[in-house]
């Protein structure tokens, strides 16, 4: 029982020396640690001030690591339920991205 804790707390131990904290120079796709499909809008800041195309919009998604992506734009109408898997692309009326967030 004792061995068996300890292998544990050595497994724990070397699986926290491995984390990192998010600033590394990689490529926007490179960006997303997580592959659960939950969001993580850090990975999808390259897309600020860029045109809100399909493609952006796919290329922020992945980035982010989230299951599904859009653009909103200033009078767009959207849900106020929160999806953890769902990355917003805000943008302006001529369809610039402003901010990104998950939700």
């Amino acid at each position: 029982m004792f061995r068996a804790s300890l292998m544990s707390l050595l497994a724990v131990a070397v699986l926290a020396g491995c984390s990192t904290d998010g600033s590394s120079s990689k490529a926007p796709e490179a960006a997303a640690a997580n592959t659960d499909g939950r969001c993580e809008a850090s990975g999808a800041q390259f897309a600020i001030g860029k045109q809100a195309t399909p493609a952006l919009v796919e290329q922020a998604r992945k980035a982010s690591g989230s299951q599904m992506a859009h653009a909103l734009g200033p009078n767009d109408v959207m849900t106020m339920d929160y999806r953890s898997e769902r990355l917003n692309l805000h943008t302006d009326a001529q369809g610039i991205v402003k901010s990104v967030n998950c939700g």
